[in-house]
């Protein structure tokens, strides 16, 4: 038993079983973090550069896209130290400062996706209204109590794990999570699961009845509606119900890695469910949308096209 007084770091077990293969593992992460970056500041460009589309719509995936970066930089840079590190440890104020960004990414990601949602429920529903509902002030209102709920949540919820005294200091994930961390406690934590009850139920309830409830409207116009506005309104969800499944997959992929015993599963697998929440949205977000949104598709290639007469002009 180690008293938590004398836990400066935590030892990350995983990176124990990675072998002499790690730099092939570090080559493959580091790829992936580029591109994970790339496509998603790609989107900000195109939404920032593209006046046609400063519309809530596109303002919502902007920050989901923001909201991408920030949750794989949480993680990313720590994986690419620790799998060419020889200690396999992250200190004590890392790992906090770890739990804290990957909880609050986590949150926003669904409080974002609720946003989304409501948006086109308006859109929908409400066509003739929806710019004097969802106008400028409406919308920063709504895009900052997406952020501060989560962020004020989570700090509270990461205080309270920081205070908890600690018998251990062996996490068994490549990277710290708030349930790897009290796991090593060694007191009584009924009253700190009633918050982490509570926090739960802010960060799950809310979104996931602002989603059902748009998308239970969306599906009433539609069945009232015509061939045509069904195939519009079909096509203006399916961009965020793939997304929103991404989501939901990744969530269920968390739960059985972080709640069940996992240790009769191969390493790799192990690995992959544990970093897919914090992997596959961000890198699959910006395709989603880029490839099934016509909006953004012609503005992509008007992009290129400026770019290639600007690259043109720069030659001669």
């Amino acid at each position: 038993m180690e008293n938590s007084s004398l836990i400066m770091s935590f030892i990350l077990a995983p990176y124990g079983e990675i072998g002499s293969i790690k730099y092939l593992y570090f080559s493959f992460v580091f790829v992936l973090y580029l591109v994970i970056i790339s496509v998603n500041v790609a989107l900000i460009l195109i939404i920032h550069v593209e006046r046609s589309l400063h519309e809530p719509m596109y303002i919502y995936l902007c920050c989901l896209a923001i909201n991408g970066l920030f949750g794989s930089t949480a993680i990313f840079p720590s994986i690419l130290v620790n799998l060419i590190s020889v200690t396999m440890e992250i200190s004590q104020l890392s790992c906090f400062i770890q739990i804290f960004c990957i909880h609050t990414y986590c949150f926003a990601e669904f409080t974002n996706l609720a946003l989304m949602g409501y948006d086109r429920y308006i859109a929908i529903c409400h066509a003739l209204l929806y710019h004097n509902i969802m106008n400028l002030s409406k919308m920063y209102k709504l895009i900052f109590l997406s952020w501060v709920l989560p962020i004020c949540v989570i700090t509270v919820l990461t205080v309270l794990t920081a205070q908890l005294p600690l018998c251990g200091r062996i996490i068994e994930k490549i990277y710290c999570d708030n349930y790897s961390v009290v796991k090593l406690a060694c007191t009584d934590i009924n009253n700190y699961n009633i918050y982490g009850l509570v926090s739960v139920f802010l960060s799950i309830f809310p979104p996931l009845l602002i989603i059902i409830y748009s998308y239970v409207k969306i599906l009433q116009v539609s069945l009232n509606a015509s061939k045509e506005s069904q195939a519009k309104a079909l096509a203006t969800c399916t961009p965020h119900l793939i997304t929103l499944g991404n989501f939901f997959l990744s969530v269920c992929f968390e739960v059985i890695q972080s709640r069940f015993n996992m240790h009769h599963v191969p390493y790799v697998v192990r690995v992959i469910l544990s970093v897919h929440i914090l992997i596959f949205p961000p890198l699959l977000n910006p395709i989603i949308y880029g490839a099934n949104t016509q909006k953004i598709k012609v503005c992509f290639k008007r992009l290129l096209k400026r770019m290639r007469c600007h690259t043109a002009i720069a030659y001669y």
